[in-house]
Order: C-alpha cells, then structure tokens, then sequence
C-alpha cells in the first residue's frame, strides 16, 4: 500500500520548454512522483501530447534527493 505525502507541490519553471519528441511548449500539470511506496503530488510541465515530463535540475539534486534520503532513513 502506499502513502501520500502532503500536496500537490508547485514548482516554478520561468523559462518555456519545447518537447524534443513533438515539438510543443510544455504546459504546467499534475504528476505523481512515487519512490519506495510512497506519492507525490506535485505540478511540473509536460507535454500535452505525449506526456513527457521535465524535472528541474534544483527539484531533482534539491527537494527530491531530501524526500529519498528521509525516505531511507525510516
């Protein structure tokens, strides 16, 4: 079973970026991080057509390495 963390997060991305395989902007929407059983929700942009998503680098060595390292630790 997993659990929830609190959220969704916002994360703010300030500059517009192009989807390599379609060619679109991405737009903010709702996506589910999930590592060792547990959800995050959180909005972060992605494509409108296929779904790609881009993590930002300071959210991926930032607040995501934090939540996994609090994670193990339990």
């Amino acid at each position: 079973m997993s659990k929830q963390a609190k959220g969704p997060h916002k994360i703010q991305v300030s500059e517009k970026i192009l989807c390599d395989k379609c060619g679109v902007y991405l737009v903010p929407g709702k996506v589910t991080l999930a590592y060792l059983g547990t959800t995050f929700p959180v909005d972060l942009p992605k494509c409108p057509q296929c779904g790609l998503v881009y993590i930002p680098e300071n959210l991926a060595r930032g607040k995501m390495r934090q939540a996994e390292e609090g994670l193990e630790d339990k």
